[in-house]
């Protein structure tokens, strides 16, 4: 029999690895998936030179500015699927709406943003937590789905679904309020897709991209509960919201004049 040299070898197990990490799942095409890179260039997508592609992901690897997906809006129904993988520490997120509406990333055992699960991975950031905490350790790929459809929206987190609502929900009034202190509105439309860069190195790889068909239903979890935000948590998200508020308020002609 004969045998291949080890760097042979290697060389075929390592593109063996990224085909199977650029090519769509059968499944995945038969539900209408379009895959948003080709794993070797930043062909549809915008940048300031501070990403590059290693063995097929996008790499966000120096300062500093945001990867944007330029080739055609996020539909208003949709589902996006994405492998994302932290560095120590990192804050990152993947925006799929207009403003402020982000599936966060994050290192959440070493960011100081982890104490909140409202700024944890996966949650809808300064809005919506997961109801569990699932994301692996930093340096390891993580697997997201971000479903939306009408006024669901749904997260999932290494294949499970961590986040599950309906925004028109009366329930859920606090953290839509939260989310437009911030600036966020989850009633807008017609935004790009957009990776963050934050200040940390992120990479992510095999995106790719669905519009949800009318006649398929979303239907939210009854069950879900996100998790509590508490302690010196809560009390410092209460002093951000202050701020933020404060910050909104309408200057006086007075204090306009003033120097």
């Amino acid at each position: 029999m004969h045998r291949l040299s080890p760097s042979i070898a290697l060389a075929c197990l390592f593109a063996a690895f990224q085909m199977s990490a650029l090519a769509l799942d059968p499944e995945e095409e038969k539900l209408g998936f379009v895959a948003l890179s080709d794993g070797k260039t930043f062909e549809g997508w915008k940048q300031s030179g501070n990403w590059v592609i290693e063995d097929g992901a996008f790499a966000r690897v120096r300062p500093s500015g945001q990867l944007t997906y330029e080739k055609q809006l996020i539909p208003d129904d949709f589902e996006l699927r994405f492998d994302w993988k932290a560095s120590k520490g990192c804050n990152s997120g993947v925006y799929y709406r207009p403003g402020q509406v982000e599936y966060q990333v994050l290192d959440d055992e070493n960011s100081p943003y982890g104490e909140n699960p409202r700024q944890s991975a996966a949650s809808i950031f300064f809005c919506m937590a997961p109801s569990k905490r699932v994301a692996r350790p930093h340096g390891e790929w993580n697997t997201a789905r971000i479903l939306c459809k009408g006024s669901i929206i749904e997260h999932w987190l290494n294949d499970q679904r961590v986040l599950s609502f309906d925004y028109k929900d009366p329930k859920w009034s606090k953290e839509v309020e939260l989310l437009r202190i911030r600036g966020g509105d989850l009633t807008k439309r017609g935004g790009k897709l957009l990776l963050q860069d934050h200040g940390q190195d992120v990479a992510f790889r095999n995106l790719r991209l669905r519009t949800i068909p009318a006649d398929e239903k979303l239907t939210p979890d009854p069950t879900f509960q996100p998790l509590p935000v508490t302690g010196v948590a809560l009390q410092k998200e209460e002093a951000r919201v202050r701020g933020m508020l404060e910050k909104a308020k309408p200057k006086s002609p007075a204090a306009k004049g003033a120097k």
